[in-house]
């Protein structure tokens, strides 16, 4: 009798063992304020993609979203921060183009990204814009390009820093028309429209956004779009694809998490952010940015991840870009 009392007892404390994780398993998700990691300052275009979609997403699933700003080292540490939070759904990363940049711009890092950082959700496509001070002897890409092979290293191309988005759009442009442009570096799209609005450079590739009142306005050129397709709000500007068969850079953001990173969870925030890129006051917001929703599925997404870390680690290595 007692050994059959205590068979039932150690098969009952089995069956609670079983029971307990399920039950904790079925909880919903999120129960506590979920924290959305950018790695950049307040302000940038990262940062406000992140406060475009976080209220429809806090009001969708009940609890904060909160924008945790981590700048520096490209977004490193933010990323370095995000793989190493437990992979609860808690801890997001806003990822970017640079994420999949500094795959290959940077020799030694704390995290392998492909493999650390499970993706989420896309959010957004935007494009860059390529730009020319009243005083370059360029109005079109064609020109630009008779222009740099005729004189060679004459006309200067500046960006928001060394590796940055806007950098690598200018190398694939080099690169495929075979042309030369010095690049000219600063810290930031502003300093660098700045510059460029004072002629101390001629050329830029910048974010549509942050350029569109200087090219209504007449105060600079725009040449061409970089993203495969023309752009609403600017649809007389060719793409730099219409004189350059093949070519195309698209700036775009993202949200991903922790790897490991329940699957239930990943396709609970996948189908939520979703349902806030169809609301039509976030569609405008994107459009007054020169942006469009991007909504694929989490594996879409991935392999997204997967084909930019591939193609821009490919004009990283051929320029020899190395960080600042």
């Amino acid at each position: 009798m007692m050994n059959r009392r205590r068979i039932l007892a150690a098969g009952a404390a089995c069956a609670a063992s079983r029971v307990l994780p399920a039950r904790a398993q079925a909880l919903p998700y999120p129960t506590r304020p979920v924290r959305l990691v950018v790695g950049y300052a307040p302000g940038g275009s990262t940062d406000i993609v992140a406060r475009i979609v976080t209220p429809g997403l806090a009001e969708r699933l009940g609890q904060s979203f909160i924008v945790e700003n981590r700048p520096g080292a490209g977004t490193n540490i933010a990323t370095e921060n995000v793989v190493k939070a437990a992979p609860d759904g808690y801890t997001l990363l806003m990822i970017g183009v640079s994420s999949t940049i500094n795959a290959t711009l940077y020799d030694k890092l704390n995290f392998v990204f492909l493999r650390d950082i499970a993706p989420v959700a896309s959010v957004v496509r935007q494009t860059q814009v390529v730009l020319a001070h009243s005083s370059a002897p360029v109005a079109t890409i064609p020109e630009l390009i008779a222009y740099a092979k005729a004189n060679p290293g004459k006309l200067t191309m500046a960006s928001s820093g060394v590796g940055s988005f806007g950098h690598l759009a200018g190398e694939l442009i080099k690169m495929m028309a075979g042309i030369d442009l010095v690049h000219v570096p600063y810290r930031g799209a502003g300093p660098a429209l700045t510059d460029l609005l004072g002629g101390q450079v001629q050329t830029s590739v910048i974010g549509l956004a942050g350029a569109l009142d200087q090219v209504r306005s007449g105060k600079l050129r725009a040449l061409a779009v970089t993203a495969a397709t023309r752009s609403d709000v600017l649809p007389d500007v060719p793409t730099v694809g219409e004189s350059v068969p093949g070519y195309e850079a698209s700036d775009w953001f993202g949200v991903g998490a922790p790897s490991h990173t329940q699957p239930a969870i990943v396709e609970r925030l996948n189908g939520e952010i979703a349902a806030v890129l169809a609301d039509a006051s976030v569609v405008a917001r994107f459009a007054s940015l020169g942006g469009t929703p991007l909504v694929l599925t989490s594996a879409a997404f991935g392999k997204l991840l997967a084909d930019e870390t591939e193609k821009w680690g490919k004009v990283v290595r051929a320029a020899n870009i190395k960080p600042a």
